[in-house]
């Protein structure tokens, strides 16, 4: 299928071309018709599969370019609010169509700037949104699509009393699209009175890491971890690597680590201002830093291609959390490697995240990394890979010798 066939207005046709895409993804084939219908659609799509473009282009098919805000686009982050508008304005480019982000952590007067000269769609995040509104600075009556982008992060951050009120500032007739990499019944079952018979679109592994994603553990002690993770990053072939930390107090400490390494890093979280979060994304979108520290708070905001290794410096709380950090290398048919330290307390997660992905990780070793005594490799009848490693002798793990032969494994 083209996006020819997709019956698309001829100008973002060529804006299509212009941004480099040649044939639609599973998420926008069976996204955009429905869309263009009219239909309220729910959609299910894991990261780097297009989603953005599958409820961009035919928002701006359906609405007139006439600054008035017709459109109004919810997702939960500063860096996802910028994303999808840079690819709202790549769309736009002749079509006419104008778009502004609304989001916290900077001025008002920017923002208001370009409300008062008249925008078709308006990308907000939930708390600024509102403060703009009680300003009254913006007029949603005019609102025709409301999209409400990574719906379940909006309510694991707990956003979703302010969506509620935006709702219900909004005109009742409009169309409604949902948009997740995930899509859970909490969602569904606070959301089900808001949509109009939606049609439920979930392509094919929508919450399962993309097959080109390589994938493997490796067991830790906590206080080796720092250690672990510089010694991968100097004898690994990692060219660009997202490392992920559970705090924001851990990623300046990972930061800070790998700097004084001689290792390019910044960091990037809740506790950083916007300017310096903007300035360690265009960073490492640029090259000039070979890894960044994140936390999950604004993992979905960061859309950089040929992210080689996603690090799980810490295992996240929840497998799709897993499923969502993962999905940042391996984007666009791309291949990546997805590396997680495991540390004693972290084994109850990684059996949730296996069991949601139906499959085992494979556990590997660090070669010649001396690894501390008190580590633990979870279920001994599973092998691990490389050396030094731990041997297990009637339950109890002692130091095996090195190279692959040397390990003693249950099976």
């Amino acid at each position: 299928m083209s996006f020819q066939s997709l019956a698309l207005r001829p100008r973002l046709l060529d804006a299509v071309v212009e941004m480099g895409y040649t044939s639609p993804t599973p998420i926008q084939r069976e996204a955009i018709p429905h869309v263009l219908e009219g239909r309220d659609v729910v959609g299910c799509a894991q990261t780097g599969t297009g989603k953005t473009a599958a409820f961009v282009l035919p928002t701006l098919h359906r609405i007139k370019p006439d600054g008035k805000l017709r459109a109004l686009v919810v997702t939960p982050t500063r860096e996802l609010a910028q994303q999808i508008g840079e690819v709202g304005r790549e769309a736009a480019r002749f079509s006419r169509h104008r778009i502004a982000e609304i989001y916290g952590g900077v001025g008002y007067e920017p923002q208001l700037k370009k409300l008062r000269q008249g925008v078709d769609m308006v990308v907000a995040t939930p708390g600024r949104l509102l403060d703009i509104h009680e300003r009254g600075e913006i007029d949603f009556s005019r609102v025709e699509i409301l999209v409400l982008d990574e719906a379940d992060r909006m309510l694991d951050m707990g956003f979703w009393p302010d969506v509620r009120r935006i709702i219900r500032l909004l005109p009742e007739k409009r169309q409604n699209l949902l948009f997740s990499a995930t899509m859970s019944s909490g969602v569904l079952n606070v959301v089900r009175s808001t949509l109009n018979e939606p049609v439920n679109i979930e392509t094919s592994q929508a919450t399962k890491p993309v097959d080109e994603v390589e994938q493997a553990v490796y067991p830790v002690s906590s206080r080796q971890k720092s250690e672990l993770l510089v010694a991968l990053l100097e004898e690994r072939h990692m060219e660009r690597v997202l490392v992920f930390t559970r705090t924001k107090h851990r990623a300046d400490r990972v930061h800070k680590v790998l700097s004084k390494a001689g290792i390019s890093a910044a960091s990037i979280h809740g506790g950083r201002t916007q300017a310096q979060r903007q300035k360690a994304l265009d960073n490492f979108k640029a090259g000039k830093t070979r890894v960044l520290v994140a936390t999950d708070v604004v993992a979905r905001g960061i859309d950089v291609d040929e992210i080689s290794h996603v690090v799980n410096y810490d295992l996240p709380n929840t497998p799709e959390d897993y499923v969502h950090r993962i999905g940042r290398t391996a984007r666009a048919g791309a291949t990546g490697s997805a590396v997680s330290f495991l540390a004693a307390e972290e084994t109850a997660l990684l059996h949730e995240i296996e069991r949601k992905l139906g499959e085992r990780l494979e556990i590997r070793d660090h070669d010649g990394f001396a690894y501390a005594t008190d580590r633990i490799v979870p279920m001994a009848e599973r092998k691990v890979t490389g050396g030094p490693r731990l041997a297990y002798s009637g339950g109890v793990m002692r130091r095996g010798g090195r190279g692959r032969g040397s390990a003693r494994r249950r099976r």
